[in-house]
């Protein structure tokens, strides 16, 4: 059965979108069929991949202009397509407000595609608003990444009553899939007292695989590749090829 993951944190800069396309690129690598789905109007992921985001996009499928199967793109990666998006989806936030059932506008889509894969990955914008209500209502599990800096707890509070709410009035199988930390710089105090306070209060929740700092995740998205492809000998390569399998094996 296909898994649906919702990469969520409504902090910014916590490596979403890094995570998005690298843990999609490290799993289209292990031979799993991976459809990334943008959700965030920022449309960065579509750039990582070297994707140009024309129409179709995801606005038009949940606006019912377009199907989401007209809106899958094919990537470098032969088990990697991605779902793009664009500065119009902006417009959701708005035209979602007092319709029937926007919640769910982005599972039906989802329904109609989901036996062409494995693994859907839902890249959520930095926010708690309809897009990533919708992305929630369409998932089995989130992945929360977490900066390993001062404030990366401040606002999981906040993200897990909002799954919480979501579980109890539109999906219940939703689950915390687990909390990736991500950032990481092994020379700092700070750093190592982040991920021993995040591992103490969320035990069992976090993975074992630690995100790096690293100048080639940084670099990857500017030459529109996911960091495999630009190098897989770095180690933010290697992390996100860990992650990849320690997901595969249900560690967390």
């Amino acid at each position: 059965m296909v898994r649906t993951i919702a990469i969520a944190n409504q902090k910014g800069g916590v490596g979403k979108t890094t995570t998005a396309i690298n843990l999609g690129a490290a799993l289209a690598a292990l031979e799993r069929r991976v459809l990334l789905v943008d959700c965030d109007a920022q449309g960065n992921a579509a750039r990582g991949l070297g994707i140009d985001p024309e129409p179709p996009t995801l606005y038009e499928v949940l606006i019912g202009e377009a199907t989401l199967n007209q809106a899958v793109r094919p990537t470098l990666m032969a088990c990697l397509e991605i779902v793009p998006s664009s500065r119009t989806l902006v417009g959701a936030e708005v035209e979602f407000v007092g319709l029937d059932g926007w919640q769910r506008r982005l599972r039906s889509a989802l329904e109609h595609v989901a036996g062409r894969y494995d693994t859907i990955l839902l890249d959520c914008p930095p926010s708690l608003g309809h897009l990533t209500v919708n992305a929630l209502a369409a998932a089995d599990g989130v992945l929360v990444p977490l900066q390993c800096e001062y404030f990366a707890l401040e606002g999981i509070k906040e993200l897990l009553q909002t799954i919480q709410r979501v579980q109890q009035n539109l999906n219940p199988e939703l689950h915390v899939t687990g909390i990736l930390l991500t950032m990481y710089d092994e020379r700092t105090n700070l750093a190592r007292d982040v991920a021993r306070e995040v591992r103490t209060h969320f035990s069992g929740q976090v993975y074992d695989t630690i995100v790096p700092r690293n100048v080639r995740l940084a670099e990857a998205p500017s030459h529109g590749l996911p960091v495999l492809n630009y190098d897989i000998r770095s180690r933010g390569a290697q992390a996100y090829l860990a992650l990849a399998r320690e997901m595969l094996a249900g560690a967390v």
